[in-house]
């Protein structure tokens, strides 16, 4: 399963948000710097995210995006639907086409099992805060390292 550039930059923002205090707004321009995202690619993305519930953006004194959940709660998989499509976890990894249970590559019955029950599974239970910690962008990461 390869994923879109703009699953990658979604990712480097959210990033960014994450190691913020929760409810933190920032604006995009400040977003794409400190993620390096090209921002006007960020902003269709961004875009896209607010509508799904991944974000909220704000107008007025206090302009920007802000994460619409904590970290802990938002999971790659709610991230990388409304941008990769329904069928992100239908995709065969072996051929270019499509293949479907009615029209199946070689491998396809295996890779189906492995894309739901590994895969799938994998997404739901990897949040944004696992990334953020994972990468050292998480809130409580960038405070102990300031301490150490």
């Amino acid at each position: 399963m390869k994923l879109g550039l703009q699953s990658s930059y979604a990712i480097e923002g959210l990033l960014v948000l994450a190691g913020k205090p929760f409810g933190t707004v920032m604006l995009l321009h400040e977003i794409a710097v400190a993620g390096s995202v090209p921002e006007s690619f960020l902003a269709k993305i961004f875009q896209k995210l607010t509508r799904t519930g991944v974000l909220v953006s704000s107008r007025g004194a206090v302009r920007g995006y802000a994460l619409a959940r904590r970290p802990k709660d938002l999971s790659v998989k709610e991230i990388l639907l409304p941008l990769e499509g329904s069928d992100l976890l239908d995709r065969c990894i072996f051929w270019s086409h499509r293949c479907a249970d009615d029209d199946p590559c070689p491998l396809h019955f295996r890779w189906k099992k492995v894309r739901e029950r590994i895969i799938g599974d994998l997404m739901e239970r990897t949040t944004l805060a696992d990334l953020a910690k994972a990468r050292g962008h998480s809130q409580t990461g960038a405070q102990k390292h300031v301490k150490e």
